[in-house]
């Protein structure tokens, strides 16, 4: 999948309770981080970050490397824990999830996540520092102190982290990864647990559409519709007379592909459900919102449909990535995570533990557990067989066909949901036992009670694999919590999964909504393909279709909706937190069959023949009590919530809602958000503050965006003022904190800035001083003034020329303060903009910036007209690459000597001097060597003519141009 560095096993074991409770008197106390890099960042001592995984597309599907200009957005560097940091977290979670403890559901906030186990600020700035030395930009900063995002190209990740950028085609489709491991500064390198998103491998959407028509009102099929769930899982004592339908309580659902609300709205009205549409939470830097066919959009349309078909009063997030090509849904749960969106996140995507290498949200997932949020994962779809078919990460065929689990599913930090079935005699509408008895037309509601179910086990070697998924994880220990229950093996490795639901694509199948064809029924014989999804009822009016899918990942988003029901019935406002505790101490006691459906016959063994198998077949069977196919079985959730414990101090429910004036302002406009907290059920008015975050930035900002201090409410509303100098799409996460009687509650919105153009008027430009003198090999600003006239506003795009293009070829002209962060400014009204550009002639800057690459903060290259700056001139030749080679081995056997005996050090110092020298020849010294033996001179002496070009963005006859005179002595 994505390069990723694990935590090591030992930072994931659980402290037994013995340990945790003399632990919890000191992780409770307020710890301060204690900072763990003490030596300073170098780009000469490297290590290689060893549990990376080997190139994530394999080698056969090598196709080239990447142009070392080609932009990547959404990178992150997320920090590991230290070891006294991983006792007191291990500590706390055992403490919060012990009813005898005074800090039982105490939840953090990220920001004191942050404070006690997150990195100390001080190493934070020194890795950001380091970064931007890189090229590199800051998009933002964990809340947690657990991560920092970054944007690139492919040139400066390949420098800073030493490997190579390639493309690797699969599939039919091509996609982007580092082929060789990563190394990072031997400084930082031990801080470090993963380097994410340096690729564009996504993982995948666990569910199997059937692509067969189903007319149940005539053939007499059965299929499975919201209130079936409600009557076989015993969902209506809740409904009714308890009134129970998850209000108050939020559900992240997690996908890498937007929505459109219509099917959301068809499924909710086909179904007899409230209508209402999903709260859209776009992953900042993750690009535009997009729509993605071929399994995606289907997955989140079912994802939220039957989150919200079971939590009925529930408000659903839909935090998703979009179009930027690298960030996928695993960004979506660090999101969710680190904005604490909702107590409750809902996932249904994964990968096989095999192909992980390295890869892993145990930072993230560990402080979800501790800010009181729920995880729920599906345990997959492919049996016990998880790798099998995945031909991209570098996996053999023996790797692809053994038994394996997926990720994060086998997380101790999450719920694994696995998948069970209905025998095939039950799944037909002639058994009356179970089903209403066929009509003229559909049944809403056609189940009449629990039906007995087996292992969802459908593989067909004419189909392929569609079973659940489960078995022993490679990877993490066995929880203390997964313990005494009937049937949990012995071992010390984590077991997987916990729970498990209804999940067969034809035993019976779900009814969902959606426009991903990928999802509809296709063309047999004289049957012609399916139109259109549920725009008659459930069904395609044209075709009679119905859209029918299954997998755990039906069964993840209606369990989820479950716990929001527990959490509404109980009065966990605030939250649950980590449910594997609680939910093996009710199996483990006498009520266990009241409250647990025990699935006792089934297996997920690979039965689809050689081409998905191999020669394994045997995976796992259901048995008594806990198995690794259905966990410890489905639930009766009347009764198993009326078990769960109750809050013995409960606050009041909120919900907060945002809105902003203009969903899609121009660039540099005020737009006027409102931020309203309501009571659920109550009446009286929620006090307190609220935190904004914008666009993941991690800093709370007050009404008029320039404070630190959060916005207050009055009368239970509070307004900001937001405006945006990039145009794009910005999100706006509100988190209420709560007060004395009120719980808290988080939303969002998402402003999509547009660089709109007045279509009218002009510009002129300005600069001064008008002429600047520079030494050569210097730099120099600039203040560059546009002031419009005749009405113009918009965003205007620059470039420049010279008047010497032969001399001036490595010239560098930046964009600094005041330009947005490309090379372009906004003209928002009538006043004028002023910015500075920065001049510059030193060579060897202009090298590291080819291709509009950051320089470092605030500064991008802008475009040359004239054809200098040339990358031919500049990138670096390596036909002799000897000195700068034997200059960087002297320097690294230098530092190991150094670092030996005190007789060496001498000699050390001497290699050290030798190969500094080298080092400096090699580079060609100072003088704008691009290195490899290479001379890049500077900018000629003399005197210049600079002249900058501006052009509206969007009207392009809007434009002008001014100059200056450039000394350069």
């Amino acid at each position: 999948m994505i390069t990723k560095l694990l935590q090591g096993q030992d930072r994931l074991r659980v402290c037994g309770w013995i340990a945790a409770f003399a632990l919890a008197s000191t992780a409770v106390a307020a710890q301060t981080p204690t900072p763990r890099i003490r030596s300073e960042i170098s780009n000469v001592a490297v290590s290689p970050l060893r549990a990376t995984q080997q190139p994530l597309g394999s080698t056969q599907f090598d196709a080239g490397r990447m142009p070392s200009d080609a932009k990547l957005n959404g990178m992150s560097i997320v920090f590991n824990r230290s070891t006294a940091q991983e006792a007191h977290l291990q500590a706390l979670i055992a403490a919060q999830q012990d009813p005898r403890s005074p800090q039982y559901h105490q939840w953090l906030s990220p920001e004191q996540f942050g404070a006690r186990f997150g990195m100390a600020q001080s190493d934070m700035d020194k890795v950001q520092t380091w970064l931007q030395q890189q090229g590199f930009a800051i998009a933002s900063v964990a809340r947690g102190r657990n991560m920092i995002r970054f944007s690139g190209t492919a040139g400066q990740v390949e420098q800073a982290f030493q490997t190579q950028m390639h493309y690797f085609k699969t599939n039919g489709e091509t996609h982007f990864a580092p082929a060789t491991l990563l190394s990072v500064p031997t400084a930082i390198a031990p801080t470090i647990a993963a380097v994410r998103d340096l690729s564009d491998f996504k993982p995948r959407p666990m569910h199997i559409s059937t692509h067969r028509a189903f007319t149940s009102g005539q053939s007499g099929n059965v299929f499975f519709a919201p209130g079936d769930i409600a009557v076989t899982y015993d969902i209506n004592p809740l409904y009714s007379p308890g009134g129970i339908t998850g209000a108050g309580q939020s559900i992240a659902i997690v996908g890498q592909s937007a929505v459109l609300a219509s099917d959301i709205e068809a499924f909710e009205t086909a179904a007899g459900l409230p209508v209402k549409d999903p709260v859209m939470v776009l992953v900042p830097g993750s690009g535009a919102s997009k729509v993605v066919a071929g399994g995606d959009e289907g997955e989140s349309d079912l994802d939220i449909e039957w989150s919200g078909a079971i939590a009925k009063g529930a408000t659903i997030d839909f935090v998703y990535t979009g179009n930027g090509g690298n960030l996928n849904a695993f960004d979506s749960i660090a999101y969710a995570i680190d904005e604490k969106i909702a107590p409750i996140i809902s996932v249904s995507y994964g990968a096989c533990e095999t192909a992980l290498g390295g890869f892993s949200l145990e930072t993230q997932l560990a402080q979800a557990a501790v800010q009181g949020q729920t995880v729920l994962a599906a345990s997959g779809d492919q049996g016990s067989t998880a790798c099998s078919g995945d031909t991209t990460n570098n996996l053999t065929t023996a790797q692809q066909f053994a038994l394996a689990v997926n990720y994060p599913a086998s997380s101790p930090y999450v719920t694994g949901v696995g998948g069970t079935e209905i025998s095939a005699a039950n799944s037909v509408s002639t058994n009356s036992t179970y089903w209403v008895g066929q009509g003229t037309s559909d049944a809403l509601t056609s189940a009449k009670t629990y039906i007995p179910e087996i292992v969802w086990n459908d593989d067909s070697t004419q189909f392929g694999l569609g079973a659940t998924g489960g078995g022993t994880s490679a990877l993490f220990a066995r929880p203390t919590w997964q313990t005494g229950v009937t049937g949990i093996p012995s071992g010390t490795k984590r077991l997987v999964p916990d729970v498990s639901l209804y999940s067969s694509a034809g035993f019976p199948g779900y009814l969902f909504c959606s426009s991903d064809t990928s999802d509809w029924a296709q063309a047999s014989g004289t049957t012609p393909a399916q139109a259109a999804s549920c725009n008659s009822g459930f069904r395609d009016s044209t075709s009679g279709d119905l859209t029918v899918a299954g997998g755990t990942s039906f069964a993840t988003p209606i369990f989820a909706g479950m716990i929001a029901l527990i959490n509404q019935k109980q009065e966990w406002t605030d939250g649950q937190g980590l449910a594997n505790p609680t939910l093996y101490t009710l199996a483990a006691g006498a009520n266990y069959s009241t409250l647990f459906h025990d699935v006792t016959s089934g297996n997920n063994n690979c039965t689809a023949g050689s081409t998905y198998c191999g020669t394994t077949t045997t995976g796992f069977s259901a048995g008594t009590g806990y198995d690794q196919v259905t966990g410890l079985g489905s639930v009766d959730l009347a009764n198993i919530a009326g078990a769960w414990a109750k809050n013995a101090t409960p606050l009041v429910a909120t919900t907060t809602a945002v809105s902003a004036a203009s969903a899609s302002p121009n660039v540099s406009t005020d737009d006027v958000v409102t931020i309203t907290v309501a009571q659920v059920g109550g009446t009286a008015t929620p006090t307190g503050t609220v935190n904004l975050s914008i666009d993941g930035s991690g800093t709370a900002y007050g009404a008029t965006g320039s404070t630190t201090t959060p916005v207050t409410l009055t009368n239970g509303t509070a307004t900001y003022t937001a405006n945006f100098s990039t145009a794009g799409a910005h999100t706006i996460v509100a988190q209420y904190a709560g007060d004395a009687a009120n719980a808290p509650s988080t939303s969002s919105v998402v402003i999509t800035v547009g660089g709109a153009t007045s279509g009218k008027g002009t510009f002129a430009m300005t600069f001064s001083p008008t002429t600047l003198t520079l030494s050569q090999g210097s730099q120099g600003t600039e203040a560059l003034t546009v002031t419009p006239s005749g009405g113009y506003t918009g965003t205007i795009s620059f470039s420049f020329s010279t008047s010497n293009d032969t001399a001036l070829a490595n010239l560098c002209v930046f964009a600094g303060t005041g330009f947005n962060t490309d090379t372009t400014m906004t003209v928002p009204g009538t006043a004028a903009v002023t910015g500075t550009v920065t001049i510059d002639t030193n060579a060897s800057d202009c090298v590291s910036s080819t291709g509009g690459a950051v320089k470092g903060r605030g500064l991008r290259v802008i475009p040359h007209t004239g054809g200098s700056v040339k990358a031919s001139n500049n990138t670096p030749k390596r036909n002799n690459p000897v000195p700068a080679g034997i200059a960087f081995a002297g320097l690294v056997l230098a530092g190991f000597l150094g670092r030996s005996s005190r007789k060496l050090r001498q000699l050390a110092c001497v290699i050290a001097l030798a190969s500094l020298g080298l080092a400096i020849s090699a580079c060609g010294g100072g003088g704008g060597s691009s290195g490899g033996g290479s001379k890049v001179p500077n900018p000629a002496k003399g005197t210049y003519t600079i002249t900058l070009a501006g052009q509206d963005s969007v009207t392009t006859t809007i434009k002008a141009q001014q100059s200056f005179t450039l000394v350069i002595k």
